[in-house]
């Protein structure tokens, strides 16, 4: 099996990419590295000079926001958690303001299965670093994790400040960002007068309008083989995102320890191999698209009652023993590579 990094190129752009060549009409593409994946712009139906400085405009918000949100590196998000675990109150602007106002309304839709405040959870794991841990974390300062049970529920605005009464509380919106970076780059696309994209963060996916008149067409990353496990086609304004124990993990003993931390038993979820959810379109579309899929993937065999909560009405499921689960109104979307997998449910 290919290594992660490369399993998440699979998830989108399946037949954009390959076909790019082959397009008489322009489709302008421009790739970078960022939020730690790989992402990519696709514009359709403006020649280059029109194409190129609006993707451009896109990537260098991007970076902007890689920037200005990192957890573990010098930043303003950063500096945030350094004041929490002081006890200060610390300046906030408003947008990231709005994005914690916008995290914690999530987070307790999600029944704080989401929830961007276990940062130290996440460090106690060291899924933070490049380098994937080789043993586990102290039983002891899990547990002590588990009885503060920081949340970023936790957390205040009061004017332009943030605070919390709680040091444990530590801000990480890697589950977050990259829908947040989706919405975003629609907002400059349209701006500049594109109607027709794809962009790709890493597996995260919002369409605008068509690829030349055609839908654009992307892929479900299979989560145990190369490839995809189905395709399917995007209408104008949708989003897709995928939530994988493939994308990072490292395995000891046998058993694969991957980074969707579970907040109730601070340990990683393990009834879930991948589950995808597409957003109709809608506001804050690609925000949706990359923090539900977390929930649903914790919430395991549950899944269907929280999606209902969160109206997310299209949904792909890989459990632990490779069963298919599929909501209704996504199945008869799917094209699915190899035909029908023989372990498959669909759910009403």
């Amino acid at each position: 099996m290919p290594p992660p990094s490369l399993l998440l190129c699979w998830l989108a752009l399946l037949f954009a990419s390959v076909l790019t060549a082959c397009e008489r009409a322009p489709l302008h593409r421009q790739e970078a590295f960022v939020f730690g994946t790989r992402v990519e712009v696709l514009i359709a139906g403006l020649d280059e000079t029109a194409a190129r400085p609006a993707a451009a405009a896109v990537l260098r918000e991007f970076d902007r926001l890689h920037r200005t949100y990192h957890a573990w590196k010098p930043s303003e998000l950063s500096a945030l958690n350094t004041a929490i675990a002081a006890g200060r109150r610390q300046p906030v602007t408003p947008e990231m303001a709005g994005l914690i106002a916008e995290a914690q309304r999530l987070t307790h839709l999600g029944e704080r299965l989401f929830d961007p405040g276990i940062g130290r959870l996440i460090g106690l794991w060291g899924f933070q670093s490049d380098e994937l841990p080789a043993a586990l974390p102290d039983p002891l300062a899990l547990a002590a994790w588990q009885a503060a049970r920081p949340s970023i529920l936790d957390l205040r605005i009061e004017g332009a400040y943030a605070s919390s009464d709680k040091r444990e509380v530590a801000l990480d919106f890697g589950g977050y960002l990259k829908g947040f970076a989706l919405d975003r780059a629609v907002a400059i696309l349209q701006a500049q007068g594109v109607h027709h994209a794809l962009i790709n963060i890493g597996g995260n996916v919002m369409a605008l309008g068509s690829k030349n008149g055609q839908r654009w067409r992307v892929g479900i990353q299979h989560p145990r083989q190369p490839g995809p496990l189905a395709t399917i086609e995007l209408t104008n304004g949708e989003a897709i995102g995928t939530s994988g124990d493939y994308q990072r993990f490292f395995e000891l003993d046998g058993h694969r320890y991957c980074h969707l931390l579970d907040p109730r038993s601070a340990q990683p979820a393990s009834h879930t191999q991948s589950l995808s959810v597409l957003i109709s379109p809608r506001a804050a579309a690609g925000t949706l698209s990359d923090v539900a899929s977390k929930p649903l993937f914790i919430a395991g065999s549950d899944w269907p009652r929280l999606a209902r909560a969160l109206q997310i009405e299209q949904v792909l499921r890989v459990d632990a023993q490779g069963l298919v689960q599929v909501s209704r109104a996504l199945h008869g979307r799917l094209e699915y590579v190899g035909g029908q997998p023989r372990q498959l449910e669909v759910i009403p």
